[in-house]
C-alpha cells in the first residue's frame, strides 16, 4: 500500500473527503516527526511505539572493494510493534 492507497483507505473508512484525509495524514506524520526530531517517543496503544535510538560507531565492509571502512555513530528511528499488531 502507498501514500495515495492509504489516504483512500481512510477517506472510505472515516467518511472523510480525500482532501480531508489526506490533510489529516500530513499532519499526523509531521507530528510524529516532529516528536521524534525532538528525540522523544511516540506509543500509539495497540499499534506500536516509535522512539529514536543512538547506532554506536562499528567498523564496516565495503561490498565493492572489500576494503574496511568506519563507519560513524547515528541516531535512527525504531518501532515495536503493539501486542495488537503483533497478533497479525
Amino acid at each position: 500500500m502507498n501514500k495515495s492507497e492509504l489516504i483512500d483507505a481512510i477517506a472510505q473508512k472515516s467518511g472523510l473527503s480525500k482532501v480531508d484525509s489526506k490533510k489529516a495524514l500530513d499532519a499526523t506524520l509531521e507530528a510524529i516527526a516532529n516528536e521524534l526530531k525532538s528525540e522523544g517517543k511516540v506509543v500509539l496503544v495497540g499499534f506500536g511505539t516509535f522512539s529514536v535510538v543512538e547506532r554506536s560507531a562499528r567498523k564496516g565492509i565495503n561490498p565493492r572493494t572489500k576494503k574496511a571502512i568506519n563507519i560513524p555513530a547515528k541516531k535512527t528511528v525504531k518501532f515495536k510493534a503493539g501486542s495488537e499488531l503483533s497478533k497479525l
